[in-house]
Parts: C-alpha cells; sequence; structure tokens
C-alpha cells in the first residue's frame, strides 16, 4: 500500500525530529483491504507542543487537550496526535483526560475495534497488537478488549459498529454483537447531530440491509418508533415479510442516495399503528402513509435532519403508494409537484417496495417501467412542467393589466393548463387565453 506524498512528509519530518511516527486506524483498515482512505491520521510519540514546532507556521492546535495537532499540507489537512491513554469517561463521549505515553500499544489499546488498532509506518512496518489484520481476513468486527467496557466509554461506538458493518459488510463477533444491543440505551445520551451524521453512512452502505436487520435494537434507541415493525406480521398475501424486513428488503432494492433509503425504511413505518383485521383473517394498513408522513416527520426533526434532507424524505414517504397515472397526463402532474430529479426517486422507491412484496405480487414492474419511459420522453421532449418552462413571464402579464395577487394566479392555472395538454405552451395561445378569460370574467 502507498501512502500519500504529503502524509509521508509529516511522518518524515516526525521521524527526523527523532520521534516516533505511524499511520493509525481507518485509513491503515482501508488500504489493507484495497480501498482509498477518506483522510489520513498520525500518532506520534512526540508530544503536542513538539509537534507544533517541528510545523512551526504550518500546524494548528485543534485539540491540545487529548494531542492533536493539525498540520497543514499542499495536499491537504493531516492529523497528528500523540500516543495517549484515555481517563475516565463520564459523558460516555469523551475522556475527561487523557494521559500522554511513550508506548504505541498503549495508544492502540484505547480504540474501539481491532480493524481499527492497526498501525503502519513509513518503511511498510504493521504493528497489530490485537489480531485486527486477521480480523480483516474474516470480514470480522471485534472490539478491542472488553466489549462494555468500550461502548460505556463512547457510546457511539455502537452506532459506528453497526455502519462499518454496513459500509464494510463485516459480520460482529458474538461478543461484540451483544454488547452493542446491551448497551445501545447509551445513545440517547449522544448528540443528535452524531446520530444523524453516523445514520447517513450506515443507510449508504451496500450492506445496509444486513446490519439493520441485525440491529433493529440500535436504531430503536434513537427511533423507537421503528421497534413495533419489527416481527409485525402484515397477514397479507401481498407480503412475505413483517413490517421490518420488508422495509429492510426494500431498502436493499434501492441505489445508495441518502433520501431515498431514508425513504424506503420508514415508508411503511406507520404501519403498526393503523393496523386492521377483517372478517376474512386479512390485515389492511389504511392510511399507513399519511401515519408514516407524520412519524417520519418527527423522528428526521429529532436528528436534526436538514430542511431539504427531511422535506424531501416526507414526501416520498407520503407519495409512496400513492397511484400515478401512467398517461402524459398522470406523469405531467406529479413532475409540477414533485419535479423530474424527486420523482425519479419515488419511482425508484416504488420499484423497490413492489420487489420487497411476496413473489406472486411483484408485478407492478412493468408499470413502473411504463411510468419511467413516459417521464424520460417527456424530459427529452422538454416538456414544460413548472413555472420557469413556461414561454411567458409576469412581465407579459403585467402588459396586459395583471398585478400582485392576480397575476401569480394566472400563472399557475395557465401552467395547470399547460401540464394537462389543455393549451400548448406557445405565447400567443396563453395571452390570447388570459384576454379572453380576463374579458369574460369582465376585466
Amino acid at each position: 500500500m502507498e501512502i500519500p506524498g504529503n502524509v509521508q512528509t509529516v511522518l518524515k519530518a516526525l521521524e527526523a525530529a527523532g520521534r516516533e511516527a505511524w499511520c493509525v486506524g481507518g485509513c491503515v483498515r482501508d488500504a489493507l483491504l484495497g480501498r482509498t482512505p477518506e483522510d489520513w491520521d498520525i500518532t506520534t510519540s512526540a508530544r503536542p507542543e513538539e509537534t507544533l514546532a517541528i510545523f512551526d507556521g504550518r500546524s494548528v492546535p485543534t485539540g491540545l487537550k487529548h494531542g492533536t495537532v493539525t498540520v497543514r499540507t499542499e495536499g491537504g489537512a493531516v492529523e497528528v496526535t500523540t500516543y495517549r491513554v484515555d481517563g475516565k469517561y463520564r459523558d460516555h463521549r469523551r475522556p475527561d483526560s487523557v494521559r500522554f505515553t511513550a508506548s504505541l500499544e498503549e495508544d492502540l489499546a484505547r480504540r474501539d475495534f481491532t480493524v481499527n488498532a492497526m498501525a503502519l509506518n513509513l518503511r511498510g512496518e504493521l504493528r497489530d497488537p490485537f489480531g485486527g489484520q486477521e480480523d480483516l481476513r474474516r470480514r470480522m468486527l471485534r472490539c478491542v478488549g472488553e466489549p462494555d467496557r468500550r461502548f460505556q466509554e463512547d457510546a457511539l461506538r455502537i452506532l459506528r459498529g453497526v455502519r462499518f458493518a454496513a459500509v464494510l459488510g463485516f459480520d460482529e463477533s458474538w461478543e461484540t454483537r451483544e454488547s452493542m444491543d446491551r448497551s445501545c440505551e447509551l445513545l440517547r445520551e449522544v448528540a443528535a447531530e452524531r446520530i444523524q451524521v453516523e445514520l447517513v453512512k450506515l443507510l449508504c452502505g451496500n450492506w445496509a440491509g444486513d446490519a439493520l436487520d441485525r440491529h433493529p435494537r440500535v436504531i430503536g434507541s434513537f427511533w423507537p418508533e421503528i421497534l413495533p415493525m419489527v416481527g409485525f406480521d402484515q397477514q397479507n398475501v401481498h407480503h412475505c415479510y413483517d413490517v421490518w424486513t420488508h422495509s429492510t428488503a426494500a431498502l436493499r432494492a434501492t441505489l445508495p442516495v441518502a433520501e431515498l433509503r431514508c425513504a424506503a425504511l420508514l415508508h411503511d413505518v406507520g404501519k403498526p399503528l393503523v393496523f386492521t383485521l377483517d372478517a376474512q383473517g386479512v390485515g389492511h394498513f389504511y392510511g399507513h402513509a399519511a401515519v408514516s408522513r407524520e412519524m417520519a416527520e418527527r423522528m428526521l426533526r429529532r436528528l436534526k435532519f436538514p430542511a431539504a434532507f427531511r422535506e424531501r424524505v416526507v414526501r416520498l414517504v407520503a407519495w409512496h403508494d400513492r397511484d400515478i397515472p401512467r398517461t402524459d397526463k398522470g406523469v405531467r402532474r406529479a413532475l409540477r409537484t414533485l419535479g423530474e430529479e424527486e420523482l425519479r426517486l419515488l419511482l425508484a422507491l416504488k420499484r423497490a417496495d413492489n420487489l420487497a412484496q411476496a413473489p406472486a405480487c411483484r408485478g407492478r414492474q412493468a408499470e413502473i417501467r411504463k411510468g419511467e419511459a413516459i417521464l424520460d420522453r417527456l424530459v427529452e421532449e422538454d416538456a414544460c412542467f413548472s413555472l420557469r418552462q413556461l414561454v411567458i413571464r409576469g412581465g407579459d402579464l403585467l402588459a396586459l393589466g395583471l398585478s400582485g395577487p392576480e397575476l401569480g394566479r394566472a400563472l399557475q392555472e395557465l401552467l395547470g393548463r399547460v401540464v394537462d395538454g389543455e393549451l400548448p405552451n406557445e405565447r400567443e395561445a396563453l395571452l390570447e387565453y388570459i384576454r379572453k378569460n380576463r374579458t369574460a370574467n369582465g376585466g
């Protein structure tokens, strides 16, 4: 594996000053897996003040209390942290204090999982005191030391573990998995923003469905609304899975787009609340999309998702079982409300939802493809479905004497008639319609 040039420069400078320096953590793990690391972190025997002096003018004391200095390089910022032993964790997130040490092994012993507790130096020497390389080979996630202690120290490690499983395709050792579920209530003490960041990465992992199937209790610690979904028998011929498994199966059938994956997971979250059983013993979920929409809104707000993300997910949930006629008018109307990007996501969600149903009930795929074909053609034809595509503007209507709310209503009416195919998107035709309409109304 090749360490980037700017990282090598930092390692060489530290070694030239007589200090040990190693790449550590996720970058080593990813490099060993043949993945491109997102960033490269360095651990060193140099004290923080020594690191600042070695890189005088190019370093920033970003976390001196915990031994971290950020070094600016042409290839980007590199974090350099002194070997340390953590003190007590009273908030289940960060140590109250740290003790600097001269031992790399002591530093590696404080880390979360064995696959993240390896270090690599300039000469390719690998330090792996806890068997991380073997766990990589086995695709196994195992805590360094006692799992309960690791998770008591930093509760976010629990969700990070599920995220690593989702992104890397790893399973957890029995002890680690049991401890993750046993300790997951500690996640309630973690900031919502930190959970949100981890959750988005988790949802976009190639193995997210498998990881979620194993750990609904972890997700339920901050989203308790999902727990009634687990094992909930739908008692309907359209479904071969319980509500949770159906939702994770739908997630598996989508591309790794965060809003789409989130909508797939939450699209049926309201089903247990609206379940009814008819006289024939068949289960029904009348109104579940509206209830799911309201629940998803609350759940996303709780984790402080950005408004644009939240609004898109909520619309997808609300529309997931709404029929869109496979006609030009039907698709144009959906385009007017959702726009092209969101309508494509909705059709992808509908496809995934259907694929996660019982095999005998997956016949809607052809209808979804038909809707997509109409959408593709309308986009290629530059069909009008938004105000910006209308060939006239507000100024044209001002010239006819319209103003204020009346002008806005007129533009919306014109758009509606063009979308429905009642008027062509042609300047003279639209203006003539307004003239006649005003005359007929005594304008």
